[in-house]
């Protein structure tokens, strides 16, 4: 029973989808020529159940670079199993913190948060989920602990969203503002998350140390072989790789406005030997870095190609042999499907709500319980379309259009995006819709009900607290 405990959870949740279409009439929005938006109310557009078959291989069409991302990375750890530095490099971190394992744990949910804050790498920082895991449960702690390291820190760093475009950048676009709106209080509330964090993570940490570690680690680290076998050329790969990775996504031309990246874009695209564009036809279409921010077309697959020559690069320098190669991709693919299929079926849900609009139906009766702007109903509404809605872009899409049309006096806008971007990434600790927790609970084999008797403490005070800055926002 408890082996299928995230799918009976995800099935429970597209049945619950399911019924808010026969239960609730469609609402949606329409910008009409003169870009105003105008509310559409529309009769019950029921999802029958011969029809729901057909979104699973929807989400695979929309959301295929979710998919393929995670399964490059299963590739790319499937192929570092295979070779003696990977593992010793894990030895030597264990070996490096033996006795300050907290200072471990400390100083990786700092980093993964100020890097996803800063960058809005949000499934690309599951590229070191994998190694991050494997360290954890290596010091002798549990599942738990690794889950709420990795997951809670990501989030963190999604509530807390600096710079980050791939966070901010619908919230921006409808609400008329620019990364540097209330980039104080976002700080503040970075903060505050990664202090909440570390101290839970702490707290728990010694409660929740592994009574069978070889068993439980088997899984997740490679067996030991050569152990003189120099991890160095493997950090490097590694490092150089992740580098890449967060230069990416920051968004230099927008937020600090430096053009480097774009000039050297500009440059490579307009070489030319004899005429004829060398590099752009033998690279490809190459975006400035600052510009990889979508989920859905060139740089989410440019993101898997670097990971792939990451792979090869460590087969190079291991000197693994091609069939060991393929070997250790193949395996590492089939062990990142599971997750990877659990994030598509969650997928399913935005799908519901997209093609069958009733959750407006929902915002619009609880904003109106309230004259005017309301921290109240604007927290729910908000935590809402963050489970409705399964990923923040969406989000803003589906609850921004309406906002604007009734809250008219702009100075609450950037409250309102502070809010949107904080309760998300806190209510994603513990949603059945969360693609990143589910996922990460999958390759754990976690049950959904064991993570929420663990996490619920710490995510009622980060609502408590991130309601009280709200408050103080609006009385300022």
């Amino acid at each position: 029973m408890k082996k299928h405990n995230l799918l009976k959870v995800i099935l429970i949740t597209i049945v619950v989808a399911l019924l808010l279409t026969w239960l609730l009439p469609t609402t949606s929005t329409q910008m009409d020529s003169y870009g105003q938006y105008t509310v559409i109310e529309g009769a019950r557009e029921q999802l029958g159940l011969l029809d729901l078959f057909t979104y699973p291989t929807l989400t695979l069409y929309y959301f295929t670079t979710v998919f393929v991302f995670v399964l490059v990375t299963g590739a790319f750890y499937g192929v570092l199993s295979k070779t003696s530095a990977y593992r010793n490099l894990l030895d030597k971190i264990v070996k490096k913190f033996k006795g300050k394992e907290s200072i471990f744990l400390a100083l990786t949910i700092f980093c993964i948060a100020i890097l996803t804050s800063l960058s809005g790498l949000n499934y690309a920082m599951l590229f070191l989920f994998p190694m991050v895991i494997s360290v954890i449960l290596l010091m002798g702690y549990n599942k738990l602990v690794a889950a709420s390291v990795t997951v809670g820190s990501l989030l963190v760093g999604i509530m807390g969203t600096t710079y980050g475009l791939e966070n901010l950048g619908g919230m921006t676009s409808y609400l008329g503002l620019t990364a540097q709106s209330e980039i104080l209080t976002k700080v503040l509330i970075l903060a505050v998350g990664i202090v909440l964090l570390v101290f839970f993570v702490l707290t728990t940490a010694k409660k929740n140390k592994s009574k069978n570690k070889n068993e439980l680690i088997a899984s997740y680290v490679p067996e030991a072989k050569d152990k003189k076998k120099s991890v160095w050329p493997l950090v490097v790969i590694f490092d150089l790789t992740l580098l890449v990775m967060v230069l990416a996504y920051i968004p230099w031309e927008s937020a600090f406005n430096i053009t480097l990246f774009s000039d050297i874009a500009d440059w490579i695209s307009n070489f030319s030997i004899f005429n004829f564009p060398i590099l752009s036809k033998v690279l490809g279409t190459i975006l400035p870095y600052g510009q990889w921010t979508s989920l859905t077309q060139t740089p989410f697959f440019n993101l898997a190609s670097i990971i792939l020559i990451a792979s090869v690069l460590v087969a190079l320098c291991s000197k693994l042999k091609l069939n060991d190669y393929l070997e250790g991709a193949i395996s590492g693919v089939k062990k990142a499907l599971k997750p990877a299929l659990i994030m598509m079926a969650l997928y399913t849900v935005l799908l519901i709500m997209t093609f069958h609009p009733v959750q407006l139906t929902i915002y619009k009766a609880i904003l109106g319980l309230s004259k005017g702007f309301n921290i109240v109903t604007m927290g729910v509404v908000g935590i809402l379309a963050s489970i409705l809605n399964v990923d923040m872009a969406y989000t803003a899409q589906g609850i921004l259009p309406y906002v604007t049309l009734i809250f008219t006096d702009t100075t609450y806008y950037p409250l309102i995006a502070v809010m949107l971007q904080s309760l998300y990434a806190t209510t994603m600790l513990l949603a059945p819709t969360s693609v990143i927790l589910m996922g990460t609970l999958a390759y754990l084999n976690v049950s959904y009900k064991d993570w929420l008797k663990y996490v619920w403490k710490l995510v009622v005070a980060l609502f408590a607290l991130l309601f009280i800055i709200f408050t103080i926002l609006l009385l300022v």
